[in-house]
């Protein structure tokens, strides 16, 4: 075989293979959450969203791959200063999702880039303006204003900013161990505040139990008192009535037939009973009437009962 015939033989070999590359090539399966962008002669033509797709050999060409999962981008640590002029480090995490794959693409050269170093410079302007002490208190608002700043610039590239988490806030071993014998004193104050009011509730509910308890046992006390002046009220009542009760069947027993001779009959009785009590007495007693006639001295003595 002639050397031309060799030559010629490798020349269509090559344009051959170059051919069927350019073929296999311009077959593409785009994946799901994932778009290409197609360029035909240096020009943006197409974008291919998930599926099977054909591309013209050797004119078209995949410039750009997207990916609109969201992404998770860490931010380096930075020192920053803040308005007390206290240097404290901080890092975080964005959370961002491409949602239009031509300005990721043709819109800024590297997104992901270019919102850490957003990121970073906002997160510096913030804590400029915060105290230390709020820096550490206000993390949830400094990561809104990072996103909102973030958000409104990352419009033009075509991302979508979800959120930005501020990992670590760290400020110099001197300022830590200050802050820690601050937090130390500030718990042992509340630890003796909250002891002092638990003595006083102590106290407090101690004398209001004595006063409780004296309440009571005057109360019992008067209720006691009351019940006897009840008692003896009634007693005197009851005595009464009877008393009254007995005087008027006396009464009416002495209106009744023979009752006043009765009563006469009983007051002589007693009168002599008293008289014999008096005849045996040490002390001398005058008596007027003549003791050898008790008739004559009982007829003396007759009572008008009328």
């Amino acid at each position: 075989m002639s050397p031309d015939l060799i030559l010629f033989s490798v020349v269509m070999g090559g344009c051959f293979l170059f051919i069927l590359v350019g073929l296999f090539r311009s077959i593409r399966m785009v994946p799901a959450q994932t778009e290409f962008l197609v360029q035909r002669f240096g020009r943006y033509h197409v974008t291919l969203r998930a599926g099977f797709h054909v591309l013209f050999p050797f004119i078209d060409r995949v410039a750009f791959t997207q990916d609109l999962k969201e992404h998770t981008i860490e931010v380096p640590p930075q020192s920053c200063f803040t308005k007390d002029e206290i240097q404290v480090e901080v890092d975080g995490v964005i959370y961002m999702q491409v949602i239009d794959s031509v300005r990721a693409s043709y819109g800024i050269t590297d997104c992901r880039y270019a919102a850490v170093q957003l990121a970073q410079t906002t997160t510096r302007a913030v804590i400029g303006t915060l105290d230390l002490d709020r820096t550490f208190e206000e993390r949830e608002a400094i990561s809104g204003q990072v996103v909102s700043v973030l958000d409104e610039a990352a419009q033009k590239w075509g991302v979508k900013i979800h959120r930005f988490e501020i990992k670590n806030l760290t400020p110099p071993e001197s300022v830590r161990k200050s802050m820690e014998k601050q937090v130390t004193a500030e718990r042992n104050r509340r630890a003796i505040l909250q002891e002092s009011h638990g003595l006083q509730q102590s106290l407090i509910n101690t004398s209001e139990g004595k006063k409780a308890e004296l309440i009571n046992l005057s109360q019992g006390e008067m209720q006691r008192k009351i019940n006897e002046a009840q008692g003896r009220a009634e007693e005197i009542l009851a005595i009464g009535k009877a008393t009254a009760n007995s005087i008027r069947q006396v009464a009416a027993a002495i209106d009744g037939k023979g009752g006043r001779n009765a009563v006469k009959l009983e007051l002589g009785q007693r009168y002599i009973e008293t008289l014999g009590k008096l005849k045996g007495a040490d002390k001398r007693v005058i008596i007027e009437g003549n003791l050898g006639n008790m008739g004559a001295m009982l007829k003396a003595m007759d009572l008008n009962l009328d």
